[in-house]
């Protein structure tokens, strides 16, 4: 199967890309969490706060609130036993499952962090977030700023940063069990891992940049991870100054390393780990886009540029300005919510619709490496909609403006039984659900500048912008269900998105909702 067909079939047929003999072995399941042996280890404080407001100056960046940072971003933080659904695995029966503040496809989270910290309470060096016995993990000491420098092209300065996180991708943590399909959740699961530490960086008073375009061999080197089995896709640089005096671009100075001879600095070095499984199969198309995704030099450095489309503002819904939500981000997290048949049709008003767009799309505005520096943000996610039965709102299918924050309508009419017939499964009941958001963007995920590296970091922005709809919708007392089991055909019929050369990516469902029977028990001090 070529790359293309591959990256197709993920999009178009979430059953294509799963052989139909596939089964899944539930006895060899990999951990949820990678465990390091024989390696020095840092306790974190296990008094974590249990409310977290935005703080007008940073914290203090020590390794107790390194320690509360950390399991706000990741940490396990609910035990949860439930009855298995009808569209779960049957012979699963009731199932337990350790939780954290984001959500993960399948419960699997095939994520780790790393973080480079450099404080007063442990060495310098790099580490490993170990979540199950909430610690870190020394793999390097050292100081590694100029390696760290040379690995984002010269585009940072590493050395005014307190910690710099990197997210990786463990393949098989979900490849057991979806098989090709984990390489889409992979990289969403990144997207909503990210958008949750931007959103508690906000919180701690920090200062952030997410950096996608790095040389990948490096960065791996550095961890002592081999790129068969795992893969930094994010490298995040954390400052208690501003942005701009910290964290700047250096264009004249990208392309002076490879990959290769940046790794010949330091010695090569390989951890034992425990993952469970007794087998792991191959899992060749995934070890095949990572390949062709990596940046060997920085010369190969791309922006993305600016986007622009004219579009048709007639039969626009004009939505009120509100106030960004102020809430407690601890609490809506441990409410956040997952529905599937618990939807409960209930009133939805203009302006919490409005409130949940402008909150969401905040989001996009974030500091990163995909435009120049001289460059306004490119808006590379969209956001599309389906309401039905919401006050002050005719029914109908709309696209947001979020720089006029306008609903701009495509179709009018209620929707919803077309939305329900283009589900592959049907475990939610969409005619209960006023808010049906899609998160759209370009078909050929920027390919002609970004290569395959750019389907990987489509998947994490509208990850990202997934997790911040959820965050913004539990704060308002609603749950959302991402969903990539849908025809995306009939969505992007629906709102005319080939005439613009775009395409729905995910389908997330919002509104009131039921409690499940389940039995939860919170895992923190």
């Amino acid at each position: 199967m070529s790359l293309e067909t591959f990256l197709r079939s993920l999009h178009e047929d979430t059953n294509e890309s799963r052989p139909q003999d596939w089964q899944v072995d539930w006895d060899d399941a990999p951990l949820p969490y990678k465990l390091y042996r024989r390696l020095p280890v840092f306790p974190l404080s296990l008094e974590v706060p249990l409310q977290l407001y935005s703080n007008r100056s940073p914290a203090s960046p020590d390794l107790t609130t390194i320690g509360h940072f950390l399991w706000h971003v990741y940490g396990l933080t609910r035990l949860s036993q439930y009855p298995a659904a009808p569209s779960m695995e049957p012979a699963l029966g009731s199932l337990q499952m350790y939780r954290r503040f984001v959500p993960s496809g399948g419960g699997l989270y095939p994520n780790e962090l790393y973080i480079y910290l450099k404080t007063k309470e442990a060495p310098v060096g790099m580490y490993h977030y170990d979540v199950a016995h909430h610690r870190l993990v020394l793999l390097r000491e050292g100081n590694f700023d100029s390696y760290l420098n040379q690995a984002l092209g010269s585009r940072c300065e590493i050395s005014g940063c307190f910690a710099t996180v990197l997210v990786s991708v463990m393949f098989w943590k979900n490849f057991y069990k979806y098989n090709n399909f984990a390489y889409r959740l992979q990289g969403l699961d990144t997207g909503v891992l990210i958008g949750q530490l931007l959103e508690v960086t906000r919180q701690y008073g920090y200062k952030s940049r997410v950096y996608y375009q790095f040389l990948d061999r490096s960065i791996n080197h550095l961890l002592g991870i081999s790129d068969q089995d795992e893969n930094v896709y994010a490298v995040i640089p954390l400052s208690t100054k501003p942005m701009t005096s910290r964290l700047h671009d250096r264009s004249d100075e990208v392309g002076e390393s490879s990959a290769v001879q940046l790794c010949r600095e330091l010695p090569a070095v390989r951890h034992e780990h425990y993952v469970r499984s007794v087998k792991v199969k191959a899992y060749p198309m995934l070890t095949q886009m990572n390949e062709a995704s990596m940046l060997d030099s920085m010369s190969s450095l791309r922006y993305v540029g600016e986007t622009k489309h004219a579009e048709s503002r007639l039969q626009s819904v004009y939505m009120p300005h509100v106030r960004r939500l102020s809430y407690d981000l601890t609490s809506i997290c441990r409410n956040r919510y997952s529905p599937e048949s618990d939807f409960v049709l209930s009133r939805v008003t203009h302006s919490d619709v409005a409130a949940l767009l402008q909150q969401a799309t905040a989001s996009l505005s974030y500091y990163h490496d995909l435009n120049a520096p001289d460059e306004n943000p490119a808006a590379r996610m969209f956001l599309y909609c389906c309401l039905y039965n919401v006050e002050g709102i005719p029914d109908g299918a709309y696209r947001y403006d979020s720089t006029a924050h306008m609903l701009c309508r495509v179709r009018p009419g209620d929707h919803r039984q077309r939305l329900q017939l283009g589900m592959s499964m049907h475990n939610v009941n969409l005619f209960q659900v006023p808010l049906c958001l899609h998160v759209v963007s370009v078909q050929d995920y920027n390919k002609s500048v970004l290569g395959y590296r750019g389907y990987r970091i489509q998947q994490m922005e509208a990850g990202m912008l997934v997790q911040n709809l959820l965050l913004a919708a539990s704060s308002m007392g609603m749950g959302g269900r991402p969903l990539l089991g849908f025809n995306t055909a009939i969505c992007d019929e629906l709102y005319k998105l080939a005439e613009h050369g775009r395409t729905s990516l995910i389908q997330l469902p919002i509104g009131h909702h039921r409690q499940r029977p389940r039995l939860e028990g919170d895992l923190h001090s």
